[in-house]
């Protein structure tokens, strides 16, 4: 085939997998590839969400595939986007797969005297067929937290009474994490509007202060504001403490990724699924938060971050089961409907050393300190192994 020749294709690539690659080798068998992108500003109107990578990003990345002569982002809108674009490559070949042709892109290629070529998908051999509609398909990998101790604190009305740590870890969302069950789903949610796949490349901190300024918009009309440790503990990976004095945003936050640490961490914490929070929930009802309570709550956080770091098991379950006897002091209505027999029965079993309610309570799952974790869920079948998400996951 004449290699002089100019071909052009058009598309997203936002999700660029080895489909993509394997169309560009295709078409760079017809001649020279020129290859145009649709921008942010095109993906976001015509198909309604933000994309995962920046149009820069993904004209970085389609250049620097080797079938690629050149690469342009698209200038235009919609569907037809690329129009601008043939002005300035002139190709003599259009080239689209068999789901992306249409009458409009043929007619456009007859009035500019183009050739119109349409490909069949067909991956390479020994690979898996890909498109981006199948990816999106795919689990989120948007992770979620635990919070381990001090949960309330980071409301004003709490720690305006004494001021104290959160203690939060970043999980990877390696199992069905369910609505209204204590993972800080709310805020996931909200995440995923804007970035629906996974988490940006940035500064964690700055990511959760995004995320926190998202999901309380000034807009917002039920007159919550949901608390910060739920945006840090997604968006901080590892473990981390985060300290509130009279203020949504904590005056400080330090995170631990020492492997030792997490891979204990991990030995010892399962999640046991129970009853999700019933509809009509209501875990303020019924509060009373007065100093004393809120200062049980703040020691038994300093007391869970010491014993972790020392890897001492009997003070961790000790103070894990503390914070949460502090939490359920001042939130009695965390405790509802079947939450109590089933912290009867699971706080029974002899290789359990400690428990509490993920999250707000009111149901979902228990979070359990337990002698070895990889033993207690092969014995129990039901319950979660816990993955912590470390930096660059």
């Amino acid at each position: 085939m004449d290699k002089r020749k100019k071909v052009f294709v058009s598309g997203c690539y936002d999700l660029l997998h080895s489909g993509h690659v394997e169309f560009f080798r295709q078409a760079a068998q017809y001649g020279d590839l020129y290859v145009g992108i649709g921008s942010d500003r095109t993906i976001l109107h015509y198909k309604n969400h933000k994309t995962v990578y920046s149009e820069q990003e993904r004209l970085f990345m389609v250049q620097s595939i080797r079938y690629v002569k050149e690469a342009f982002i698209n200038q235009g809108d919609g569907i037809l986007d690329f129009l601008p674009t043939l002005d300035i490559v002139h190709p003599d070949i259009l080239l689209v797969n068999s789901d992306g042709g249409s009458e409009a892109k043929r007619r456009v290629c007859e009035e500019r005297g183009m050739e119109y070529i349409v490909l069949e998908r067909v991956p390479q051999q020994g690979l898996t067929a890909r498109s981006s509609t199948d990816l999106k398909k795919s689990p989120c990998q948007i992770p979620t937290r635990l919070d381990i101790a001090g949960t309330w604190i980071d409301q004003p009305y709490v720690s305006c009474h004494a001021p104290g740590w959160a203690i939060t870890i970043s999980l990877e969302p390696s199992f069905e994490i369910r609505d209204r069950c204590g993972l800080s789903t709310s805020t996931r949610n909200h995440i995923k509007r804007i970035w629906p796949y996974q988490l940006p490349n940035m500064d964690p901190e700055t990511l959760a202060r995004l995320v926190f300024c998202f999901e309380n918009n000034p807009e917002r009309k039920d007159g919550i504001v949901s608390g910060a440790q739920d945006a840090i503990g997604i968006c901080v990976p590892g473990l981390c403490r985060h300290h509130y004095d009279n203020n949504f945003w904590p005056d400080k936050i330090e995170s631990c990724e020492d492997e030792t640490i997490l891979q204990w961490l991990e030995s010892h914490l399962v999640l046991v699924p129970i009853d999700a929070r019933p509809a009509g929930c209501n875990v303020l009802e019924g509060k009373d938060i007065v100093r004393a309570k809120v200062q049980m709550l703040a020691e038994a956080a300093e007391a869970c971050w010491q014993s972790i770091m020392q890897l001492n098991l009997m003070e961790f379950a000790s103070s894990f089961k503390a914070s949460f006897d502090a939490q359920v002091a001042m939130f009695p209505a965390m405790i509802q409907g079947t939450v109590q027999s089933h912290i009867d029965h699971w706080s029974a079993d002899p290789d359990v050393l400690a428990w509490k309610l993920s999250g707000a309570g009111g149901g979902g799952y228990l979070a359990c300190v337990v002698t070895d974790a990889a033993t207690f869920c092969t014995n129990h079948p039901n319950t979660i192994e816990l993955r912590i998400r470390r930096s660059g996951m």
